[in-house]
């Protein structure tokens, strides 16, 4: 589902609207050949001007999320296939670290230091 950016958290807007449909297309919301509202629509969705939507686009085209089809519109160009139950687990996760009264902000540095370690077991 998408909704309107937060103009003010400090997030550029075009940013804010590439996470929403990537967030889409992660979570199966946006399969593969599936099409994108027109830019009008993503305009009033998102309530930002057209440049801002066609920035987000055309960053999200570039990284291979989406491709523009002229004269048609903008389509999901490929899936992002998590193993199965890679959502589950982290569904699981994040719930038991909000038993344990574990802010956002914290588990965010917490996760990018894991992430930044490198050192995965197998």
């Amino acid at each position: 589902m998408l909704y309107e950016v937060d103009k003010h958290s400090g997030i550029p807007s075009y940013l804010q609207i590439m996470n929403q449909i990537k967030k889409e297309i992660i979570m199966g919301n946006l399969k593969e050949g599936d099409q994108l509202p027109p830019v009008r629509e993503l305009s009033t969705i998102f309530k930002v001007n057209i440049n801002t939507i066609l920035k987000a686009l055309d960053k999200l085209e570039t990284s291979g999320y989406i491709e523009a089809q002229h004269g048609i519109g903008f389509f999901v160009s490929k899936n992002i296939d998590l193993k199965k139950g890679i959502v589950d687990e982290i569904r699981n996760c994040v719930e038991k670290l909000k038993k344990e009264d574990i802010d956002l902000e914290t588990i965010k540095l917490i996760l990018e230091e894991v992430w930044k370690d490198g050192q995965f077991s197998e």
